[in-house]
């Protein structure tokens, strides 16, 4: 079944890169979407067994993060499908600049997105570090051209940022594997093979030093993919600049990629007894994280790029959780599925938006509500959701974090942390509350008053309604799968 998981979209993006006609070709993306997701589903059922000697198999973190990926992945192909309809061909215009811009190839963007479906796979089934260090590379090589898809010159700078500091930080996380080899080298024996399950149970002959240094590589290292700040730079323009569809999955999924490999890590640090190095270091990049977003989310000039700072405020959230330890593993492992449903839904409004007011300044777009009486009714959903109010999945997250900080004896971090939550929250309720009300007819472009089609809408509709479920109710298998998780995390 592993297998079949990692096969079904590459052979379907291989297919995608031949295949010439629109049609086919879309219908392809969406059956490969949903049968990727019943082999995930078919995953829940029965345990697959694991292959290549245990490289490649599904643990709980593994398993939850390869749900939420092929959760978002389907509803954004079925998106997709209308967004590749509505672009069309030949040359746009870029309604700030006044800019002139042509699209990549459909089969390009198409193939791409099945093959970054695929890489995001192996990234969750991987158990060997070098095989997913390979698997998080071959994300960024596969998600490039999806960013640059807009031939603009914007888009095209954005993605070259995004191939230069991520492909920094993935060698980073090269010379953390290098490190964590040397730690399972033992005097007078073969060294420990590098899968997870092996180091966690021979941990205590892992060389302590060693270990403690390949963990600030891997943080630092995989911290750059995942959006942790400083290292945070490429991600406000990549999500920006990059197609709506493709900045949900970037936001929802590709930053849940990079926070497997560091979860990997942490479980080895836990096993061998240094787990509070680890700890420490998350919670000051988390917290150094949610400080930066709360810097620069108030008074943003563009939605998407709020969005997109919104985004390195929930992985600082995430770092926060396993930083504090005890429940707040649990609660970072739940807001990961929370924080990638809500973004999802946003980024895929954003672009409704986009598509009907040609612009994505905060000023010049009011009345969303008015002139789009589903995205505007959703995008206000998506605001409280992604902010964490109650009854939504985050605040549930927020809250379990908050407690474990309060239970661990760190009020300070709990201050902390709900003071920036306050900022960030009431700076994008100022933008997105200003874009949802007011006359569709303000200073800026008139909207595209034609009716909004089934698929713009009924994507991000399921996203709000799983993100709405996972505040009031916690499905009992999925609460098992999140205990586990945050078990091997200590």
């Amino acid at each position: 079944m592993i297998l079949a998981l990692l096969l079904l979209p590459t052979a379907a993006g291989a297919a995608a890169f031949v295949l010439r006609a629109d049609g086919p070709r879309r219908a392809l993306l969406v059956a490969a979407a949903a049968g990727h997701a019943a082999l995930t589903a078919a995953a829940w059922i029965r345990d697959p067994a694991p292959v290549f000697g245990g490289w490649l198999a599904l643990d709980a973190v593994g398993r939850l993060m390869l749900t939420v990926t092929s959760a978002l992945f389907l509803p954004c192909a079925v998106y997709a499908v209308g967004y590749l309809r509505r672009e069309g061909r030949g040359a746009r215009r870029d309604f700030d600049e006044g800019l002139l811009f042509d699209n990549a190839p459909e089969a390009t963007f198409t193939a791409c997105l099945l093959l970054f479906l695929a890489s995001m796979t192996l990234v969750n089934v991987s158990q060997r570090f070098g095989l997913l260090w390979v698997a998080i590379e071959a994300t960024i090589l596969a998600s490039a051209p999806l960013v640059s898809f807009h031939r603009h010159h914007r888009s095209l700078e954005a993605t070259w940022k995004y191939l230069l500091i991520c492909s920094v930080g993935i060698a980073l996380a090269l010379l953390g594997n290098f490190f964590l080899a040397v730690a399972a080298a033992r005097d007078g024996g073969p060294p420990l093979p590098l899968v997870v399950q092996d180091l966690v149970g021979a941990a205590a002959a892992l060389d302590p030093t060693w270990l403690r240094a390949a963990m600030v590589l891997f943080l630092v290292g995989y911290g750059t993919k995942m959006g942790l700040a400083p290292l945070h730079t490429w991600l406000p323009d990549a999500h920006s600049e990059a197609p709506s569809v493709v900045s949900a999955l970037l936001s929802g999924a590709l930053l849940n990629c990079a926070f497997v490999g560091i979860l990997r890590v942490q479980q080895v640090c836990v096993a061998a007894g240094a787990g509070d190095f680890g700890r420490e270091l998350l919670l000051g990049f988390g917290l150094l994280s949610m400080g930066v977003a709360a810097v620069f989310i108030p008074g943003q000039a563009d939605y998407k790029r709020l969005l997109a700072y919104s985004s390195v405020e929930h992985v600082g959230i995430l770092a926060v959780g396993v930083g504090i330890g005890a429940a707040g593993g649990f609660g970072a492992l739940l807001h990961a599925v929370g924080h990638s449903l809500a973004k999802a839904m946003l980024f895929l409004l954003a672009g409704n938006v986009l598509a009907a007011y040609r612009t994505k300044s905060t000023a010049a777009v009011r009345g969303v509500v008015r002139a789009l009486p589903a995205t505007g009714t959703l995008w206000l959903v998506g605001l409280f959701a992604i902010t964490g109010s109650p009854p939504f999945g985050p605040f549930l997250s927020e809250l379990t974090i908050v407690r474990a900080a309060l239970d661990t004896g760190r009020p300070g971090v709990a201050v902390a942390f709900l003071a920036l939550l306050a900022v960030v929250f009431v700076g994008m309720a100022n933008v997105v509350l200003d874009t949802a009300q007011g006359d569709p007819a303000g200073d800026g472009p008139a909207p595209d008053a034609r009716r909004e089609p089934l698929w713009a809408v009924a994507p991000p509709a399921v996203f709000a309604a799983a993100v709405l479920l996972l505040g009031l109710w916690v499905p009992g298998p999925l609460r098992a799968v999140l205990e586990r998780a945050a078990a091997s995390l200590g």
